[in-house]
């Protein structure tokens, strides 16, 4: 089927929830998880550092999908109370103007959704009883036919895919289940699992999915590669299809991360909480034959807030009405500029309910309530020295904390008066779930009401905004 000359290019946008970037091979990971779009980054751009300056899911979706940060999407808890401000245009709605047909898949009910033509669901979940959980191929069996209709008709259009594969529970189909571990992951003898299962708030969840008598971490972790290598093989028929319809030349297809992942970090065991780089950073790479460079890697930080603006100038769409706070990528691409601001400001309120700021050299990390974890109200991290995050500086430099906070505060306070809003993170009663408590007045009253017992509950965070 030839591309129609003369329209908008279609896009296709992969939004892949909880993808550590460092686990992929195109971004150096030592285990070849990604064959498929590492060929695919050959063929497109490759940003090599992206950041998810907002977590969790639907605070980075919500900054992915309009090019605004938190201030001006007001969305920074999981669980956000109601929808999305009317004033905030969603790339849906942009492109529906601009007469695209438009689809999502995967992400229904979720606030940062809005503004889709069709809403495909499909099941993203699992638990051990249920078996081996094939979540892409799952994808595959509605987005694959919903692909082939929007081909046929004369608009363009934008298809929103959300894979769930590296998002607990890892239970990748064989051969992919073993494919990065061979061993016994029950064996007495290691010990490794132990915290994990100790930790009540996650314990039961775990036990859902993870093998009975499980205690080798590094199996739970090969699960995870695994679950990434599975969704890599099936992402490799959506890119067949586009190219079978003929799409290629004028489909422009983004793969990004919502978030990062925490495995065995910082003890935020296998789930996507705290502000440390490994949820803080995602993948991001973009194809469009002709108009972009083939394996050009461009180093450069960007937020998720940089993407609408760069698919609308790729698009050719240009809109005076629009108001973004992220920036267009292209000039960075074509070596214009190194790099997008390099410190920001940083937020977390999914299990933990925290700030910060980042520069290349610093993390600081300001609690807004005591945590579950018993961790310090104030973290600082010298990301040169130790990119691991291990050693906490805050009480031998103080100064430095000091002068972080002044430079976090500062900005606050200056989107606070461009936009006229407030703070969200300030703002955020209720914000995980239970009646009846605003805000946790200690660490251990958080320890003991925080919980999450099995998938079907993981999946009502992510749907249902709060009430």
């Amino acid at each position: 089927m030839p591309a129609r000359r003369n329209r908008k290019p279609n896009i296709i946008l992969l939004g892949i929830d909880s993808l550590r970037r460092d686990h992929m091979s195109c971004y150096g990971y030592h285990r070849l998880t990604t064959p498929h779009i590492d060929r695919f980054a050959q063929e497109g751009v490759l940003f090599e550092q992206t950041f998810s300056a907002h977590i969790p899911t639907t605070s980075a979706y919500a900054s992915m999908l309009t090019g605004l940060d938190v201030f001006s999407t007001q969305v920074v808890a999981l669980r956000h109370k109601g929808p999305l401000r009317p004033e905030v245009k969603t790339l849906a709605e942009i492109l529906r103007e601009e007469g695209y047909n438009t689809t999502c898949v995967g992400f229904t009910g979720n606030p940062s959704s809005r503004g889709f033509d069709k809403y495909l669901d499909y099941p993203a979940w699992g638990s051990w009883n249920e078996g081996r959980s094939p979540k892409a191929q799952k994808l595959n069996e509605v987005a694959l036919p919903e692909l082939e209709r929007l081909a046929r008709k004369r608009e363009p259009f934008f298809l929103f895919l959300r894979h769930m594969d590296p998002h607990a529970p890892y239970l990748p189909p064989e051969p992919f289940e073993r494919m990065f571990y061979h061993g016994n992951e029950c064996d007495k003898r290691n010990k490794s699992m132990e915290p994990v299962m100790a930790f009540k708030p996650f314990r039961d969840f775990f036990a859902s999915w993870m093998p009975p008598g499980i205690t080798d971490k590094d199996y739970v972790i090969a699960q995870y590669d695994g679950a990434i290598a599975y969704m890599d093989a099936a992402i490799r028929s959506i890119f067949t299809a586009i190219e079978a319809l003929g799409l290629t030349e004028n489909t422009i297809v983004v793969v990004n991360g919502d978030h990062g992942e925490t495995l065995y970090d910082h003890e935020c065991y296998f789930d996507h909480h705290g502000l440390y780089e490994p949820t803080l950073i995602v993948p991001l790479i973009i194809r469009y034959p002709g108009k972009l460079p083939a394996g050009r890697r461009v180093s450069g930080y960007n937020q998720h807030k940089d993407l609408v603006p760069t698919l609308l100038e790729l698009a050719g769409i240009q809109r005076e009405d629009l108001r973004f706070d992220g920036r267009s990528l292209l000039p960075m691409v074509r070596g214009e500029v190194a790099s997008h601001e390099s410190e920001f400001y940083i937020t977390e309120c999914t299990w933990m309910r925290k700030h910060g700021w980042r520069t290349p050299n610093w993390k600081l990390i300001v609690a807004l309530e005591p945590d579950f974890h018993f961790k310090p109200p104030v973290e600082l991290y010298n990301l040169f020295e130790d990119p691991e995050e291990s050693v906490n500086l805050a009480e031998t430099q103080p100064e430095i904390v000091a002068e972080l906070e002044r430079r976090m505060h500062a900005w606050i306070a200056k989107r606070e008066a461009e936009t006229g809003l407030p703070n969200p993170i300030y703002n955020q009663p209720g914000w995980h779930g239970h009646a009846g408590i605003d805000y946790f007045t200690s660490s251990q009253q958080a320890y003991d009401t925080l919980h999450i017992g099995d998938p079907a509950q993981a999946a009502r965070l992510q749907s249902r905004s709060r009430e």
